[in-house]
């Protein structure tokens, strides 16, 4: 029972610092990775011992499968010597068949009464990866080359390690690592029809950091390939073969994938991802000729809503009559579009915008409740009913919309579709079995990336001065209160649970 008992506190604060984890991580990580676990490094990191031990006794495992407890002989203390001293053996739970003699990672945390976790079999390159692991500086070019030559690695369990610190790692250490970086070997990767989506991926981002125009036939040919195959990780694909093209590269992907109509959704929403990756974190492409290639979306109605925040971000007040045309031409499946067009026109500056507002208002009342509803708070940039009342507060739109708990709004159904969207893709893309990860969706920087930023945040927040110093220090206010509250809310449950979870007066009882 003792033993149950550990290992549940054990896998409550692992969740806890899981999340944490990924909550630091998530701004500044590959754009277009996502790590399957936490590395090796971040798991000795987290706890308080951490030792390689050698199975010397296991009971015959259990026939429900739940794990027996073993006795292991410390081979090798790698984190918490002056904790442990001259401890030789310790007991954990094991699952599986026996394995005496063999090599495991154990974990422990809890000093005063140590726990340990659920062993990791390890091979003897792997003892030997993990004593190399723990000896890298925490950042820097020497740390990504030695986990570059684990790639792919024959031992899964290291290759796996290996790509999460790259999906883990800042974008610009893989700009660091150019010189190192072993661009044939990526070719031959990405040419290998079962590398799962995740990880092409992150060969793709690397492509672009090491590769030349060289390589752009080979990219071609994955982008008009029919096989789904080829198109494992279109997003990366795309944002690397415009990375490497160029402004040139634009016709070939509004060719395929944003002026053709019959493009999956999948492969379209991916391309979306790659021009906004490109739009956010570099300068090969203008923006303005970004823009060009998304207003082609505009003449797909039922994908248009992808891209209109994107404009009013950037500020491009040059698709307002283009919208408002959608806008009042929107039938039963583009009626999403509403909103968003909406919010579009609450954020420009323009006095036609104003004057749009209450037109469409009249068209359609409760697109125009949901677009408030949704930016909780009033904006002046809102006008007054056209019948001469002020708008409602948005505790009273909230409690005036009927909404039908069974049916998602317009906007929740568009961010419905655009997570599904890449997930279905790499589905159809890998092997069953194969692990897989979606591309983070959404690339930020730490500050606003301009005005078209802070247009939005006061459009939310009720300032109609977007230029001014007040509304900067709104937009950059939102970002942190937006990483920090999640922060300090991890910590927090992560005290509540030791306080009450492992509280020495419990003790007696386990």
């Amino acid at each position: 029972m003792r033993s149950v008992l550990m290992l549940t506190r054990l896998m409550i604060l692992g969740g806890a610092l899981l999340a944490t984890s990924a909550l630091l991580t998530s701004v500044l990580a590959c754009p277009f990775c996502a790590a399957v676990s936490q590395t090796f490094s971040q798991e000795i990191e987290s706890m308080d011992a951490a030792v390689i031990a050698t199975l010397v006794e296991a009971p015959e495992p259990s026939a429900d499968g739940a794990g027996v407890e073993a006795t292991f002989e410390i081979k090798q203390i790698i984190k918490g010597k002056d904790l442990l001293k001259d401890t030789k053996s310790i007991k954990s739970l094991y699952y599986g068949e026996g394995r005496k003699g063999r090599d495991f990672l154990i974990l422990g945390t809890e000093p005063e009464n140590m726990m340990w976790s659920t062993p990791t079999l390890l091979t003897e390159r792997g003892v030997k990866y993990i004593n190399d692991v723990v000896k890298l500086p925490a950042t820097g070019n020497d740390r990504y080359v030695f986990f570059q030559d684990y790639l792919e690695d024959e031992d899964e369990m290291l290759a796996r390690d290996a790509y999460d610190e790259f999906a883990n790692a800042p974008y610009s250490a893989l700009h660091d690592l150019k010189p190192k970086m072993k661009h044939d070997q990526l070719v031959k990767w990405l040419k290998t029809p079962d590398i799962a989506a995740n990880r092409r991926r992150l060969y793709f981002t690397m492509l672009g950091v090491c590769g030349s125009k060289d390589d752009l036939k080979m990219l071609e040919t994955m982008l008009e390939s029919p096989e789904r195959t080829d198109k494992a990780g279109l997003d990366a694909m795309i944002g690397c073969y415009l990375t490497l093209a160029g402004a040139d590269g634009l016709p070939t992907i509004e060719k395929l994938y944003l002026a053709n109509k019959e493009a999956e959704y999948a492969d379209t929403y991916a391309a979306i991802m790659a021009l906004r990756f490109h739009g956010t974190e570099t300068d090969i492409i203008l923006k303005e000729r970004l823009l060009e290639s998304l207003q082609l979306m505009l003449d797909r109605p039922s994908l248009a809503d992808l891209v209109i925040a994107d404009f009013a971000r950037w500020e491009d007040w040059s698709v307002m009559d283009k919208l408002v045309k959608l806008f009042k031409e929107a039938n039963e499946e583009t009626s999403w579009v509403r909103v968003p067009v909406i919010r579009y026109l609450m954020a420009c500056p323009k006095p036609e915008a104003k004057e749009y507002l209450i037109e469409l208002e009249k068209i359609d009342p409760d697109a125009m409740k949901r677009a408030q509803t949704f930016f909780p708070f009033q904006s002046q940039a809102v006008p007054t009913r056209a019948d001469g009342e002020k708008m409602a507060a948005a505790e009273k739109m909230l409690a005036m919309a009927d909404v039908d708990d069974n049916q998602l709004p317009p906007e929740e159904e568009t961010e419905a579709k655009a997570d599904v969207a890449p997930v279905a893709a790499d589905v159809a893309s890998t092997k069953s079995g194969q692990e897989t990860a979606m591309a983070k969706h959404t690339v930020t920087r730490d500050e606003p990336t301009g005005d078209g930023d802070r247009a939005l945040a006061a459009a939310i927040n009720g300032n109609p001065n977007t230029n001014d110093s007040t509304a900067q220090a709104v937009g950059i206010l939102q970002r942190i209160q937006s990483t920090a509250i999640p922060l300090v809310m991890t910590f927090a449950l992560m005290l509540a649970i030791s306080g009450i979870l492992w509280n020495p007066a419990n003790k007696t009882s386990l």
